[in-house]
C-alpha cells in the first residue's frame, strides 16, 4: 500500500509528465526547425548572393514555418513558394530576401508592404525596423496573418485590409515601399507616397511576362532599375489586373 506521500507524488508526475513531454517535444521540434532555417540561409540565400547581414539574420530569426498552413510546415523552408489559403502564395525565401535587400531598409524608416498574405515578409521587415505597415485586400486572409504577426510578437505591425493600389495615405510618407503581387503598371498613389529619395520594389506584368523592378523617387520623378525576372500572383481591387 502506497503512503500519502507516495499517492501524492504519483499523482504529482501523472499530473506533470504530459506537460513534460509536449514542452520536450516541442523544443525539439523548434530546434529541428532552427536548424532548416540555418540551411535555408545557407544554401538558398548566401549562396545565391544575398550579403546584407541584417536580412540575413532576419531570415535565421523570422520562424517561416508559423505562417504556412499546419499541413505544409514540413515543405516551409525549402526552396519554392508554398500556398497558403484564398489563391495566394508565401514567396520563395530567396525571393524574400532578395526584395528586402534590394530596399536596404534602416532602423527607424517606415516602410509601407502592399500583399499581407501569412504575414512573413511583414515579420522580415519587422526584424529591421519597427515602422511595418501592411495591407491586404482579402480580408480572411489578413486577419489571419495579422493574428499571427499578434501571436509571435510583431505587435508594431500594422494590419489594414483594403485595396493596395492605392497605398495607406494615412501613413505616407514612406521610405520604402515592397509590393508582393504584380500589376500591370507601377501605381502612381504609391509613388506619391514615397518620400523623396525613397524607393520601392516591386513585379510588374501579367503572367509569365513579369519583372521585379527597383523604382527610385529622384526630384519627383521615378527611376527603374530591373532586377529578374519573377511570377508573382496578380494585384487585384479597382485597379489591379483584370
Amino acid at each position: 500500500m502506497l503512503s500519502s506521500s507516495g499517492v501524492f507524488q504519483r499523482s504529482l508526475l501523472q499530473a506533470v509528465f504530459p506537460a513534460l513531454v509536449v514542452l520536450l517535444f516541442g523544443c525539439r521540434q523548434e530546434g529541428s526547425y532552427q536548424v532548416l532555417r540555418e540551411r535555408m540561409v545557407e544554401r538558398q540565400i548566401l549562396a545565391r548572393g544575398i550579403t546584407d547581414q541584417a536580412v540575413l539574420d532576419a531570415m535565421r530569426r523570422v520562424p517561416r514555418h508559423e505562417f504556412v498552413p499546419e499541413d505544409l510546415r514540413h515543405a516551409a523552408y525549402e526552396d519554392h513558394p508554398l500556398p497558403i489559403g484564398e489563391g495566394q502564395t508565401i514567396s520563395q525565401p530567396y525571393i524574400v530576401a532578395l526584395m528586402t535587400e534590394v530596399l536596404h531598409l534602416l532602423p527607424g524608416e517606415r516602410v509601407l508592404e502592399i500583399g499581407t498574405g501569412s504575414g512573413y515578409q511583414a515579420a522580415v521587415l519587422a526584424e529591421l525596423t519597427d515602422q511595418v505597415y501592411t495591407i491586404e485586400i482579402l480580408e480572411d486572409l489578413g486577419k489571419r496573418g495579422e493574428e499571427t504577426l499578434q501571436r509571435l510578437g510583431y505587435s508594431r505591425v500594422r494590419v489594414k485590409i483594403g485595396d493596395g493600389y492605392l497605398g495607406w495615405e494615412e501613413h505616407a510618407p514612406y521610405d520604402a515601399i515592397m509590393v508582393t503581387c504584380a500589376p500591370d503598371h507601377i501605381p502612381q498613389p504609391l509613388v506619391d507616397q514615397l518620400v523623396e529619395g525613397g524607393r520601392m520594389v516591386i513585379p510588374v506584368g501579367r503572367g509569365y511576362r513579369q519583372e521585379l523592378y527597383l523604382v527610385e523617387k529622384k526630384d519627383g520623378q521615378i527611376r527603374q532599375t530591373d532586377i529578374i525576372p519573377v511570377l508573382f500572383v496578380p494585384m487585384t481591387g479597382e485597379h489591379g489586373v483584370p
